[in-house]
């Protein structure tokens, strides 16, 4: 599904990747290690083609994620459609003047025929139908969290890329989105830093060190020693 071949990207002077090389495939579950300033979140949005990387290839279903593909409107909105992220800082996401209008936002950009059904379908899902016609930034934090999850989810994704997911849920609702994850027939690619939640995320894991290499990509079996979060400094 992505290909990542010896990508390599420099922001304001620092490398963030050099010769990345990532496979993902269709359906996995990945949950994504590392400390801050590891390059996680950045990862997550190069995925989702914000970040364009200097050097190397990333593909997508075999097409290329370039500025040149992206700017072909069917190329575009096919992988816009197919590939949803949920950033780190919910407030980035946020800007219509209710929480309908924001769950239906995608919807209507991407031309679907039942966008009353999708939006109250998962307003219903994360508890949200009681605000559909608040404003969104009056919304607690993790009122913001299930919003922006039900923003893409309403979207019906191939892949869903989650940045720090459930920061700001509380047990209850964090028990309830690791439950709709597990039950998802999609791809998923999830940054945390909870421990104790991440082996319930996902079966492959992926650790990057502090320079954006990759410290360890296999099962969840083996990756929760305590010498490689060790060594990865998620654990002292």
């Amino acid at each position: 599904m992505f290909r990542v071949e010896n990508v390599t990207l420099k922001r304001d002077g620092d490398t963030i990747f050099e010769n990345l090389n990532l496979r993902i495939e269709e359906g996995e579950k990945v949950v994504l290690l590392g400390v801050n300033g590891s390059g996680k979140s950045t990862l997550l949005k190069m995925l989702n083609a914000l970040v364009i990387p200097d050097s190397g290839e990333l593909l997508f279903e075999n097409t290329p994620l370039t500025k040149k593909a992206l700017k072909d409107k069917a190329t575009n909105e096919y992988f816009r459609r197919s590939v949803g992220l949920v950033f780190q800082n919910i407030d980035a996401m946020l800007f219509n003047p209710s929480v309908y209008d924001e769950i239906a936002f995608g919807s209507r950009q991407l031309g679907f025929d039942d966008i009353d059904a999708r939006v109250r379908n998962y307003a219903d899902v994360f508890g949200l139908t009681p605000y559909l016609n608040s404003v969104p930034f009056k919304l607690s934090g993790g009122q913001k969290q299930k919003l922006a999850l039900a923003c893409v989810m309403s979207l019906s994704p191939k892949v869903l890329l989650l940045d720090e997911p459930t920061s700001a849920l509380d047990p209850a609702s964090t028990a309830k989105f690791m439950d709709m994850i597990a039950a998802l027939n999609i791809t998923t690619v999830t940054a945390t830093h909870n421990l104790a939640i991440a082996p319930k995320l996902g079966e492959r894991v992926i650790i990057l060190d502090e320079k954006g290499k990759i410290l360890y990509d296999g099962t969840s079996e083996n990756a929760y020693e305590i010498d490689l979060l060790t060594r990865a400094g998620l654990i002292i």
